[in-house]
């Protein structure tokens, strides 16, 4: 049995080529595609190539072409069915089970396809009957040409036309209704159509199959300007981009496409001659939106309206891809002069007005931190103060462990700039896990970071956590709660952090505390004065330092914990597909992006 296109999309969509040959091939990065020796044949010279971009392999030497499954196929003697199950398995996808269920689905989707078409021909044929002449005027006056509207088979739906009555003749009402074209009117029981009286723009999935429709208003109503196809088996509005199956076809000339808010803008822009445009299909962009389009463009721009709804809205988005970016995916933004959009912009400014605009585009990072500063009083120290949570706190989703952590210190760095007294505090923040150090450390954390360099990075904070509990417990005493919530790797030191918290919870005063604990953990205690560099840190600092110091490490150490236990699962599902396992891992990582 066939496995639907749709499933074996899904597993490229997850996988770049590069990911899976790059277990069985040493590739080395060139260009836009990777190289490395044949694994078909013995040379000594490269003349394997990969291209994630055209989602393909091709060996020179020995002719071998092909996808994924290919790979997998002949690189380890294994059939089509084995090289799906094993590569959905590494994309962290349930297995696919056949049953009667997908031989029917795939019949309705063929319908479902089937009757979009006819639709959208019918329709666009109706654009340039001398009756609806009103509508083909105003796309003209927007500025669209006969080729345009062609070329985007746009189209209009008069008002009580008869064309149910004509699919009717094809297709059952069932599967008509399937389509959400039609709705039923509760008092006549007739079926109206839904884009009546409207300009029509089909949008296409990634292959060009329309599947859904964009409606515009064409006269002054109290009617919503647009409107959508509803949500169907299958048209989900947060997995389609409009114009990325005419968009991507630009992927080998450029590494930018520009996002738009509206169906409009999008041809508006690719009339004027810029034709990498898309638009996210009237929902805020998603994740999954995101994640499809990095697979064409890395750099895409996101353009929306210069009014501060629009401002808003992008800041929604940058905060919610935020945690995405990476080294390779980045994304940019560049906001329309105030009360313009796109479409207005380029029809009075032009294709190299609208260029040169987006030659001041921000990276993501920038755009959040000029939208965040301009929010606040820069001489107001609480404002400030809150100003600093909400960066870090962003600066923390990213998933990316290296670019996280020259992200944040950029900020920070920044952060210390804004005024006088932040420009001269010591840099303090984040000591205790940086990896590396940019500036001149103390000639005694020298030697305790050479004392520690065997441990690893969820130690060296057990033991900074520790050492400020037990030289601060006064500090330690406000932060009970938040101590309670970690649980540390280190039995030892979990069972030290424990005794320590149940003490002050108890309300036992510093000095029985401190005899206790020294009875039971001394060689601990030791172990933790050897190793930890937070002493040279803390010393000099007031109480108020300490205290922020301290909840950081505690964050930090969450951040930690939960990266340890995702690589734990991620690890398990490889080997081993399991549905609970893939769920805590999901939810773990929700949890880490809103943390």
């Amino acid at each position: 049995m066939k496995y639907p296109k749709e499933y074996l999309d899904e597993i490229k969509l997850r996988l770049k080529v590069s990911q899976v040959v790059g277990k069985t091939v040493q590739l080395k990065k060139r260009g836009k595609e990777f190289i490395g020796l044949s694994p078909f044949k013995n040379e000594k010279s490269p003349s394997f190539t990969v291209n994630d971009e055209k989602e393909f392999y091709h060996c020179f030497s020995s002719g071998e072409h092909g996808n994924i499954f290919d790979f997998l196929m002949k690189t380890k003697s294994i059939g089509f069915g084995e090289a799906v199950r094993t590569l959905a398995a590494e994309a962290g996808m349930q297995p696919y089970r056949f049953s009667n269920f997908d031989q029917k689905k795939d019949l309705r989707y063929q319908t479902y396809k089937n009757i979009f078409k006819d639709y959208a021909s019918y329709f666009h044929q109706q654009l340039f009957n001398s009756n609806n002449q009103e509508a083909l005027n105003y796309l003209i006056k927007r500025g669209l040409s006969k080729n345009i509207i062609e070329e985007f088979k746009l189209g209009y739906v008069p008002w009580q036309n008869k064309f149910y009555e004509e699919l009717q003749k094809k297709y059952s009402e069932e599967e008509i209704n399937l389509t959400g074209l039609y709705y039923k009117n509760d008092k006549t029981g007739k079926y109206i159509d839904r884009f009546n009286s409207r300009a029509l723009f089909p949008i296409n999935n990634i292959t060009g199959d329309t599947i859904a429709f964009g409606g515009r208003i064409i006269r002054e109503s109290k009617l919503a300007k647009y409107i959508n196809s509803p949500e169907t088996e299958f048209y989900k509005k947060g997995n389609m981009i409009f114009n990325l199956d005419k968009a991507k076809d630009l992927r080998s000339e450029t590494d930018e496409v520009l996002i738009v808010e509206g169906y409009m803008d999008v041809v508006s822009v690719y009339a004027a001659g810029i034709k990498n445009v898309i638009a996210n299909s009237g929902t805020a962009l998603t994740e999954r939106q995101i994640t499809l389009i990095w697979k064409f463009f890395t750099n895409p721009i996101i353009c929306l309206d210069g009014d501060e709804s629009g401002q808003k809205a992008a800041y929604r988005i940058a905060e919610k891809l935020f945690p995405l970016i990476n080294e390779e995916n980045k994304i940019h933004f560049s906001i329309m002069p105030n009360n313009s959009d796109p479409d207005d912009f380029v029809k009075q400014n032009g294709k190299d007005g609208l260029l040169t605009l987006l030659k001041e585009k921000e990276i993501i990072q920038s755009f959040i931190w000029n939208y965040q500063l301009g929010k606040i009083d820069q001489n107001n120290p609480y404002e400030i103060s809150k100003f600093e949570k909400v960066i870090k706190g962003l600066s923390y989703s990213i998933q990316d462990e290296t670019l996280k952590k020259y992200v944040l210190e950029n900020f920070l760095e920044k952060i210390r700039k804004l005024t006088p007294i932040q420009s001269s505090r010591p840099d303090y923040r984040f000591t205790p896990f940086k990896k590396k150090r940019e500036y001149q450390i103390l000639k005694e954390t020298k030697i305790l970071h050479h004392k520690r360099k065997d441990l690893s990075r969820v130690q060296i904070i057990e033991f900074s956590i520790l050492f400020i509990i037990l030289n601060y417990l006064e500090i330690a005493s406000k932060k009970l709660e938040e101590l309670s919530e970690i649980e540390f790797f280190s039995e030892k030191n979990e069972s030290l952090k424990s005794e320590i918290i149940n003490s002050l919870t108890e309300g036992n005063n510093k000095e029985d505390i401190i005899s206790k604990i020294h009875i039971n953990y001394d060689e601990i205690i030791k172990e933790i004065n050897e190793n930890s560099n937070i002493q040279i840190i803390t010393k000099n600092k007031n109480d108020h330092d300490v205290l922020n110091l301290l909840h950081e490490l505690i964050q930090n150490y969450k951040e930690q914990s939960n990266l340890r236990k995702i690589e734990s699962l991620e690890q398990k599902l490889i080997n081993n597909l399991d549905e609970n396992s893939y769920l805590e891992l999901i939810k773990l990582k929700s949890q880490l992006n809103r943390d």
